[in-house]
């Protein structure tokens, strides 16, 4: 995104880029009016185990997407395939309309597509603000030749300082401006791993589980910042548990489930697709159990017991 995207935006813009989405189909790989990622058959496979298997899939820009499922669905899995942090087995994706096949993950970084992780990785040896600057790219001093020479670098360094202290600011750090990351609690690690992100200006945003081991305090000003990404025309894509804030925040919802998209629209229909459902709670949840077959149940956990105990003793 260039640097004065954030002006050039306007809340119209904002508005057609959710609006757009009222005419796609409410269907697992719909293709959406103006996608800013897409990929065409993602498998993953771990030996004879296929932990993904996407044959398509679209984000919609300016909007904010979240992609669900229960444990093991592969959500991580397939965010790790998209940024360069694994590689599928087989499939391809883009960017822009650029491949990212074999593409670094600091390449596809640099290119406008950053994440954050479910166990933040923040350096914890180094400050705040020093975290901040590293988050910056292109940076001019970071040649070897070049590092020798402080004015080849030094203004750009200042430019730099004074973003991220604006960042800080505005994700209510700038307190533990000169601490060191390490000593952050679990909640401003989360907002310091996402302001970081921000310095390298990406036009997508991808936040892998932002709500996960945050207390009530903080989750309200996670939810904020994650919005006003969106209202400065970034696209965001992240994956979480947490169905409130789905429901608060998501524009669009894509729902994995054993590796697969299972359902894809709006939070209020896919809450309420039989696909979903199934897919948390078994596709059997809702069928009456007859009296045998619960004796049967009851019999098969009462020698489950027996056994567990003839064995203490």
């Amino acid at each position: 995104m260039p640097a004065d995207a954030t002006t050039t935006t306007g809340a119209g813009d904002l508005s057609a880029a959710r609006k757009a989405l009222q005419d796609v189909p409410h269907e697992p790989g719909a293709p959406k009016p103006d996608p800013i990622l897409v990929a065409d058959d993602i498998v993953r496979q771990f030996g004879g185990l296929t932990a993904v298997d996407v044959k398509h899939f679209e984000v919609q820009r300016g909007v904010i997407t979240a992609l669900i499922g229960p444990n093991g669905a592969g959500k991580t899995t397939f965010f790790n395939l998209l940024t360069g942090f694994d590689r599928p087995s087989s499939g391809s994706w883009a960017f822009n309309g650029t491949s990212l096949n074999k593409v670094a993950a600091y390449k596809v970084s640099r290119m406008g597509m950053v994440r954050t992780f479910q166990l933040t990785k923040v350096l914890s040896k180094l400050t705040v603000i020093e975290n901040m600057r590293v988050g910056a790219t292109k940076q001019r001093g970071e040649g070897l030749f070049s590092a020798m020479f402080a004015p080849l670098w030094r203004s750009q360094e200042s430019a730099n300082t004074k973003r991220a202290d604006a960042l800080l600011e505005r994700f209510l750090l700038i307190k533990k401006r000169e601490d060191f990351a390490g000593s952050l609690s679990g909640g401003q690690r989360k907002l310091l791993e996402m302001a970081r992100a921000l310095m390298a200006d990406p036009e997508l945003v991808m936040l892998d589980e932002p709500m996960a081991g945050v207390n009530p305090a903080l989750k309200q000003s996670l939810l904020g910042h994650v919005k006003s990404l969106r209202d400065e025309g970034r696209t965001v894509l992240f994956v979480e548990h947490d169905m409130d804030m789905v429901r608060d925040i998501s524009d669009w919802v894509v729902v994995m489930a054993q590796g697969q998209i299972v359902a894809e629209g709006p939070p209020d229909s896919v809450m309420s697709n039989q696909s979903v459902i199934d897919a948390y709670l078994g596709s059997h949840h809702d069928q009456d159990i007859s009296e045998d077959l619960e004796e049967k149940i009851l019999a098969e956990a009462q020698a489950e017991i027996d056994h567990e105990e003839d064995h203490r003793g």
